[in-house]
């Protein structure tokens, strides 16, 4: 199987679909110019060579940021803001992104779980208030 440079600068910088990972870590146990090329990879990064997609990738430019990520649970986000940010992580998998979204969630949730509690906890509590006051 092959991998281009720029699937190996996406490993390297676990950037890729979990899937496409799996696979470029699988064959490069078997496949020793894999290997190599991984190894160039890294060596151009540590002679500090560096191609405009890799910068464009190491600092996320393409990724929303985490208030867009927010606001698409909200859904407040405009129609074309909302069909970018699927396809970046629905299509292109990032995967970081998809972490932020999954944080996002369960901190949604888990505010919703708290603000039902204090409800119930209030409820509950009514019929002890001083009436008088």
């Amino acid at each position: 199987m092959f991998f281009s440079d720029a699937e190996l600068e996406g490993y390297v910088d676990e950037a890729l679909p979990a899937e496409r990972m799996a696979a470029i870590e699988e064959a490069a146990r078997g496949e020793s110019d894999l290997l190599g090329r991984l190894a160039a990879v890294n060596s151009r990064r540590d002679a500090g060579v560096h191609s405009l997609g890799e910068i464009w990738r190491r600092n996320r430019l393409t990724c929303p940021t985490r208030e867009q990520l927010g606001s698409l649970l909200l859904n407040v986000l405009p129609d074309e803001m909302v069909a970018y940010i699927r396809f970046h992580l629905d299509r292109i998998g990032c995967r970081y992104c998809q972490a932020n979204l999954a944080d996002l969630e369960s901190q949604q949730v888990e505010r919703a779980t708290a603000d039902r509690r204090r409800r119930k906890f209030f409820q509950s509590s009514a019929g002890y208030l001083d009436r008088t006051r």
